[in-house]
């Protein structure tokens, strides 16, 4: 396993890079989901545009302005806070290298880095305006169109999504969470995907309703990133080993042309330092699990990419507005429901019955997307006949 890039590159190309140590495997790889799903949202969303589907909206906006006191401050305290701690990593020498993560959740910092960097950014700040700066500040109308937002939708994502994946984690082990609250709050590990798309969603319907974007377009549009962005933040989960395995596997393997690793495997020196220690090892993530689990990252990636492929290939043949979130829902249920049956996770105590969280919000996402697609499609078939 490979818990940040410093690993991946001593292990693969044989090159020891210090400053490498400072980017998590699994954030990496949500990085990259992100920017690939806000590039196939643009793409749908411009598409969308040019038929007709989509309508920009007219904003007033006021140019010419030199910087206020608030960019400026603003931008100093960004600055600073990026100096002080990010910046300070590139400087850190003996055991703080071997844990940058603790030295990001401390009090410790580089305050002259800070102060600079702050006074960088806030220099930029004010020479872009200045640079703006009319004689005569004047208003003016933009048309905005909605592939023009997905910058902001991607930031609204990231930032709703990464908070409500901690809550939802929190949620699920609340009785670990009271005896070490610090340790889970701070910790970049435990983070639920529902709990992530739920918060998530609520925030980009605000901002959709908020910008006049028609919902379901939108949610049609978002629907085959959606999906190829939680396959490809399932490679960060397998690549880090972050404790989404499955359970123990001591099933013979099927086929001989499998890879043992594909069929069961055991984490060493996984992100979430669990298991037994490895013989010789020194320092940091230096466990394994003591039987193989099943790779269930790994299983959904690839499902997970192949419904991305089935969804792409369907978007511009359903004619019917918000029908292919509807089977997003549908299709991300079932794939979750069933790789939880040999997923490792806490169980709830409901109404005599133990699900896991992900069981319960994938059964509701099913029938969301049923109950959805049936009510679009007859409302389609009842405009149709009156028309």
């Amino acid at each position: 396993m490979y818990p940040n890039l410093y690993y991946a590159f001593k292990d693969l190309f044989g090159i020891e890079l210090q400053p490498l140590r400072f980017v998590n495997s699994f954030g990496f790889f949500v990085a990259i989901a992100f920017l690939v799903a806000a590039a196939l949202l643009s793409k749908e969303l411009q598409r969308k545009s040019k038929m007709g589907l989509l309508q920009p909206t007219e904003e007033t906006v006021m140019v010419g302005q030199p910087a206020t006191i608030s960019e400026l401050v603003i931008n100093f305290v960004l600055g600073f806070l990026l100096g002080y701690k990010i910046l300070a990593l590139f400087f850190l020498k003996g055991d703080a290298v071997q844990d940058p993560q603790a030295f990001i959740f401390s009090k410790n910092g580089n305050w002259l880095l800070g102060i600079l960097l702050g006074l960088v950014f806030l220099g930029l700040k004010w020479w872009e305006k200045q640079k703006e700066k009319l004689e005569k500040p004047e208003q003016r109308k933009l048309r905005i169109w909605p592939q023009d937002r997905v910058g902001e939708v991607t930031i609204l994502a990231l930032i709703f999504g990464l908070l409500g994946a901690k809550l939802f984690d929190i949620f699920e082990n609340w009785g670990d969470f009271l005896q070490h609250p610090a340790a889970y709050i701070f910790s970049p590990a435990g983070l639920t995907f529902y709990g992530g798309l739920i918060c998530a969603t609520i925030a980009i319907v605000i901002f959709a309703r908020k910008h006049k974007i028609s919902l379901r377009h939108l949610a049609d549009a978002i629907a085959p990133p959606l999906m190829i962005a939680y396959a490809i933040g399932r490679i960060g989960c397998q690549v880090a080993g972050d404790g989404d395995w499955g359970i123990v596997n001591t099933t013979p393997k099927p086929f001989n042309w499998l890879p043992n690793w594909m069929w069961a495997f055991n984490y060493p020196h996984n992100v979430n330092e669990a298991g037994e220690v490895i013989p010789g090892c020194i320092g940091k993530y230096c466990t394994v699990l003591p039987q193989s689990v099943y790779p269930t990252p790994l299983y959904e990636m690839v499902a997970c990419f192949i419904l991305f492929l089935i969804l792409w290939s369907l978007r511009r043949k359903l004619k019917v507005p918000g029908t292919l979130f509807a089977l997003y829902l549908i299709l991300n249920g079932i794939e979750r429901f069933l790789i939880e049956k040999i997923r490792v996770n806490n169980r709830l105590d409901l109404f005599g019955f133990h699900p896991t969280q992900a069981e319960v919000i994938s059964t509701l996402l099913v029938f969301v997307g049923i109950g959805l697609w049936v009510y679009l499609r007859s409302r389609y078939q009842g405009r149709l006949q009156k028309a």
